[in-house]
Order: structure tokens, then C-alpha cells, then sequence
């Protein structure tokens, strides 16, 4: 049986001399494994520069039951990314992304209202001719929603922020895991802010730093096993 469906590539591992597995999370199937062979062959009919992190493609698909390896019967970039390929700023930020995304998603789990935030936040950022700086910190807060932790925006300012109650409060919470300010008033921006207005609060380096620090903090005490972000050093080198 065949399934069309979009997909966003997220992990593409060497499986054999010219076979992948990449990791794609789809929008009808959620996050499958799929055995690409020969993808590394010169004449490959699905090749790997069509798997760079969060490239999207339409796809027609093998339906197999089980936690195995499935197949592509047919694929295609759509639509194409122009920007994000060969632009260091942006292909940087797309890395860092797919890998917080890849932690995060349950495999299997189809979720179309995730996928389509996935989707058009890729355009937005592939599309946009605006400075990118704080779009990271904006999509990481606005992903949250979807997994069950947004926190609450308050009416009034409070001076802190519990990262392990997810919540801004008034009393300094008793554990080292907070916000205070200045940084509680640039978090409460970036949580506000849509990504069209996103370049518009400044912020010094360090503290975007720090923020993004503290962001990647609140990832790993809602999430199980959420673990190391390795691009993460090559994004600091990219806004520094």
C-alpha cells in the first residue's frame, strides 16, 4: 500500500557503501526511518543533497507495520529551499534546529498541526531577507507550545522566571534554575514576539548567549533524555 505524504529531513546516517537511512518527519506518519539505497550513487534517483537538515520534500511512501527500517517509492524537493543551503547563517540555524527537533519528536507520532508549525517556520526562515538572530529563540519558545510547556505570559512583569515550574513569578524560587532581570524582561519579549518582529529587540551578544543557555535548560527539564546539543558551538560562532 502507498501513502503520500510531506516530509522534513531531520538525521541522514551512511548505512552502506551507497545506501542512507534518514530520519524524516512526516506529516501523515510522523517521524519514520526510511532505507534510501544507493542515495550516494552518482545517479541516484533520491539523492542525499535532497536530505540536508529540514529540506522538505513530497514523498510517496511504502506502508509497512512495525518499528522497521520503511521505503520511499517516490520523492521530491518541495518546495525547494533556496537560501538556507548557501547561506552560513541560515544552514547553521537550520542545524541547530533539526537537532532540538530530532530530540524532541516521539517516533511514529503523527501530529499535523507540529509538522505544519515545522514547515512554515522553514519558509519563513529560508524566505526572509530580515536579520535571523533572535528567530532561534523565538521558534524554540513557540515549539514548546506544541509539547506541552509554553509558559503562561503574565499581564503584569514579575522579576523572575522558574524554569522548572515553567512559570514567571514574584518570589525568587529557592533552585538555581531561574530568569531574573534583565534577562526575565528579554525572555518575555521573545515569548511575545512573533518572527516578524523578532529582530526588532536588541540584545547584546552574551545575553543572547545566556538566554539561548537558559532556553536549552528549560529543553532538558521538560524533556526525558533530551542530552547534549552538538551544533550548538557552531551557533555560538555564527552570532558571535
Amino acid at each position: 500500500m502507498l501513502q503520500k505524504t510531506r516530509g522534513i529531513v531531520l538525521k541522514v546516517t551512511n548505512y552502506s557503501e551507497s545506501s542512507v537511512v534518514a530520519q524524516i518527519f512526516t506529516e501523515e506518519l510522523g517521524l519514520q526511518p526510511y532505507i534510501i539505497n544507493g542515495a550516494r550513487k552518482p545517479k541516484a534517483k533520491i539523492r542525499t543533497n535532497m536530505l540536508q537538515p529540514l529540506h522538505l520534500l513530497d514523498m510517496v511512501v511504502y506502508l509497512k507495520e512495525g518499528d522497521g527500517l520503511q521505503r520511499i517509492k517516490e520523492a521530491q524537493a518541495s518546495p525547494t529551499l533556496y537560501h538556507i543551503p548557501i547561506d552560513i547563517v541560515k544552514s547553521s540555524v537550520a542545524m541547530f534546529l533539526n537537532e532540538v527537533i530530532f530530540k524532541v519528536l516521539k517516533h511514529a507520532e503523527t501530529d499535523r498541526q507540529l509538522f505544519q508549525f515545522i514547515y512554515q517556520s522553514i519558509l519563513w526562515m529560508d524566505a526572509t531577507q530580515a536579520p535571523i538572530y533572535n528567530f532561534h529563540l523565538c521558534f524554540l519558545m513557540k515549539l514548546s507550545r506544541f509539547l506541552g510547556y509554553l509558559p503562561t505570559i503574565p499581564a503584569e512583569p514579575q522579576p523572575y522566571f522558574d524554569l522548572v515550574e515553567g512559570i514567571f513569578t514574584k518570589n525568587l524560587p529557592s533552585h538555581s534554575y531561574i530568569l531574573q532581570a534583565p534577562h526575565t524582561a528579554l525572555f518575555h519579549a521573545i515569548l511575545s514576539s512573533t518572527y516578524e518582529d523578532s529582530p526588532q529587540f536588541h540584545m547584546k551578544q552574551e545575553e543572547r548567549k545566556y538566554l539561548l543557555t537558559q532556553i536549552i535548560n528549560f529543553y532538558k527539564l521538560h524533556t526525558e533524555n533530551f542530552g547534549v546539543i552538538h551544533s550548538l558551538q557552531i551557533l555560538e560562532e555564527i552570532f558571535h
